[in-house]
């Protein structure tokens, strides 16, 4: 007896696709993007050259956090987290390429599941440390420096105990993070994944929001406090006076990765399969509007609040972490460890 033939569903093709204006759109960004899915261990450039949309991938194993200046940019990774530096001199040209990406400093924190990276003034990377419930510098004698812990944490340990995420910067530091619940015991967020997420902020310990779904992303842009309630699927920001989350839009997905420029945010989305992504007010918010979750990235007007572009992920890959902009790169490209060009990239 011959053994069945796989379902062709099983191993459906990868594909990115894109909305009709994107490209259009993208050709004026003055800028590219960049996102991770730890899903599949890769990192995908898209900007825009002569031939129309340009992409770009590498593999590292389980990337999540992003954050991106001109002519650099930091990855969290399974247990290392690097910083990539541009090579090309300005109006330089790579193949064809304006920038060129290549990852010159590592370091080992070992696998403390990194998440959201701010840079600060100094331009050094501070990251959200969600196994240990803590933001965290790298070291270069330890795994990690803890710089703060929410109040409640009664010890640091390896008990992802309230899922810290999410990190913005203000003004070269720390400013705000999001957590799904405040829990002290291990992975006690899992059982207030629907209204147990707050915004606090890290120098005053003051819990800023709170009553959020899966809360994560925030940034702060423009004079205001921005926040993926990722629970309920969307796109808000934070009245700092009164204390409560004032939803812009809603998005067709687990919403997390988040990155502004110019009058557009970019939200990632993901389909979110797994058992912490479902049982969400977003299950429902869907469902009414006869929908699916979806995978990719939705470009937002911030002065509508209309979803005016998208790129869609189709294909093996249903979850995305990350989303960044990386300023005046129109055509970037990175390098990994995966082939010789490495090896023989060589500058002093």
């Amino acid at each position: 007896m011959s053994d069945p033939t796989p379902a062709a569903s099983e191993n459906p093709p990868f594909e990115l696709n894109f909305s009709r204006l994107f490209e259009g759109w993208l050709s004026g960004f003055n800028a590219s993007i960049a996102f991770s899915t730890y899903q599949a261990g890769k990192v995908f450039l898209i900007g825009h050259g002569e031939q129309g949309i340009s992409i770009a991938e590498r593999t590292f194993a389980r990337c999540m956090g992003l954050s991106a200046r001109a002519d650099r940019f930091y990855l969290a990774s399974l247990y290392q987290l690097w910083r990539f530096n541009n090579v090309v001199d300005p109006g330089g040209d790579y193949q064809g390429y304006d920038k060129l990406f290549i990852p010159h400093v590592g370091y080992t924190t070992g696998d403390v599941d990194a998440h959201d990276i701010g840079i600060d003034a100094q331009g050094e990377p501070v990251f959200v440390n969600t196994l240990f419930s803590c933001l965290a510098k790298p070291s270069i004698t330890q795994n990690f420096d803890v710089v703060w812990k929410p109040p409640f944490i009664s010890r640091l340990a390896p008990e992802d105990r309230c899922h810290l995420n999410g990190l913005a910067m203000f003004e070269g530091e720390p400013g705000w993070v999001t957590m799904i619940s405040q829990s002290d015991v291990a992975e006690g967020w899992r059982d207030h994944r629907t209204h147990g997420g707050v915004v606090m902020d890290v120098h005053s310990n003051d819990v800023v929001c709170e009553n959020l779904s899966m809360p994560h992303s925030p940034r702060w842009y423009k004079g205001k406090l921005w926040v993926l309630n990722s629970g309920t699927g969307e796109l808000g920001f934070v009245d700092l006076k009164a204390g409560r989350f004032e939803p812009v839009c809603f998005v067709p997905g687990f919403a997390r990765g988040l990155a502004f420029h110019g009058r557009y945010a970019l939200v990632g989305l993901s389909k979110a399969r797994n058992r912490s992504f479902s049982g969400l007010p977003l299950d429902e918010a869907l469902a009414a509007r006869n929908a699916e979750a979806r995978c990719g990235i939705e470009v937002i007007d911030l002065e509508t609040g209309h979803l005016l572009h998208h790129l869609r992920i189709e294909g093996q890959i249903d979850e995305l972490f990350d989303v960044s902009v990386i300023p005046a790169a129109i055509r970037p490209m990175l390098l990994g460890f995966k082939t010789d060009e490495i090896k023989h990239m060589v500058r002093f």
